[in-house]
């Protein structure tokens, strides 16, 4: 496959060139590496083109998966308790996990919630998504996931690779793309998300 596209939010692309370089190049090299008409697969069963050969994103997440766990890319889990009150979440986000719960009590709340989000892959602080899935679970990795790790200190930068309209128009009906996902960040402004995100556009 093919990086085709790319957008560089609050300096994504800029952050790896200069700070990580040789991670930047492995994670390219990864999405080159895969030969994505061994995985057109799946024959839909959809009434607007039935019958028709399409990439089963099972199967390339798969192979993505087995790529990057290879290379020392590995699941983080980010640990953390809920609060609805505004203004102590800036103190508790300060806080170690462990401390949390405590400081939650101490400001009157009888039943701290814990709860946590996961990323697949994470190495040096850099997390990518691979992302073959609706347009919800993009939406969740951009303005929710990425921000939460970032926040937290678990990551500088959120990387989001998505299957370019070119690609997405041999899969199922609903898979996001790179071009729908970039206008929306668009839409939202160049500040938000307030976190440092490389989107990559790949096909085959």
């Amino acid at each position: 496959m093919k990086i085709a596209e790319l957008y560089s939010h609050l300096n994504g692309e800029e952050y790896l060139l200069v700070h990580h370089k040789n991670l930047y190049k492995e994670i390219s090299d990864t999405i080159k590496s895969i030969n994505a008409s061994l995985f057109m697969t799946k024959i839909s069963k959809e009434k607007t083109m039935p019958g028709k050969m399409l990439y089963s994103p099972i199967e390339l997440n798969e192979a993505y998966n087995k790529k990057f766990k290879s290379l020392g890319w590995n699941e983080s889990r980010y640990h953390y308790y809920i609060t609805t009150n505004q203004k102590i979440l800036p103190e508790l986000i300060a806080l170690p996990y462990n401390e949390q719960k405590e400081f939650l009590i101490s400001k009157g709340i009888k039943d701290p919630i814990s709860s946590y989000k996961q990323t697949d892959f994470v190495k040096n602080q850099i997390a990518v998504e691979i992302q073959f899935g609706k347009y919800a679970f993009v939406a969740f990795d951009l303005f929710v996931k990425h921000l939460l790790f970032y926040s937290g200190g678990i990551i500088n930068l959120g990387i989001e690779v998505l299957p370019t309209k070119k690609m997405q128009s041999s899969m199922s009906s609903g898979v996001a793309y790179y071009e729908g996902e970039v206008y929306n960040i668009l839409r939202h402004g160049r500040n938000n998300p307030p976190v440092p995100l490389l989107i990559l556009g790949i096909e085959p």
